[in-house]
């Protein structure tokens, strides 16, 4: 069986790659701005060989100021980190450090957003999470200081129970079939 095969992937005359329900395009070597792993490749686990998925994201350092009669302005701060593949806008801890790497094996997932479509998805997010905290008498102002596009690597293992995703960042896996 190829590893293609192995991972539930086709490929058309294109290149273009299905796995799992994701298609992507398969390299052998890329240069990807990524968000550094803290779980190196060499350090999963596996019985096979260990490929990468590369996943899209957009993150937006993000405020959201509000007027307040007698007390001013008040001025709320949001990491919004964008998936640009689900099209979905996701709060984070800390705006990201993003390196340029080469990353080898690699199937890097086609962004489903454009710019213009995540920068609405994290305003929409900003607005919601601050009318959850607070409650203006104005809608928010809302403000982007910067943004970065980076791709969050999963580690691909093979394992005896079933192949696996390992998030590169965070150490979390699940089975790759569920």
């Amino acid at each position: 069986m190829n590893d293609r095969a192995r991972a539930g992937e086709t490929a058309d005359a294109t290149g273009a790659v299905d796995a799992t329900g994701a298609s992507g395009t398969r390299h052998e070597v890329v240069d990807l701005d990524v968000i550094p792993p803290a779980v190196a490749r060499e350090d999963v686990e596996s019985t096979g060989r260990v490929g990468c998925v590369a996943y899209p994201y957009r993150v937006y350092d993000a405020e959201s100021s509000m007027d307040r009669p007698v007390l001013g302005e008040r001025v709320a701060s949001y990491v919004v980190s964008v998936d640009r593949v689900r099209r979905l806008a996701l709060r984070a801890d800390v705006f990201p450090t993003v390196e340029a790497r080469a990353v080898e094996d690699a199937l890097v997932l086609p962004t489903g957003l454009t710019d213009e479509q995540a920068r609405e998805r994290a305003r929409e997010a900003v607005f919601k999470w601050t009318l959850r905290k607070y409650s203006p008498l104005d809608p928010p102002e809302i403000a982007f200081a910067r943004h970065a596009d980076a791709y969050k690597l999963f580690w691909l293992a093979e394992r005896e129970g079933g192949d696996v995703l390992v998030d590169s960042v965070r150490g979390d896996e699940r089975p790759l079939d569920g």
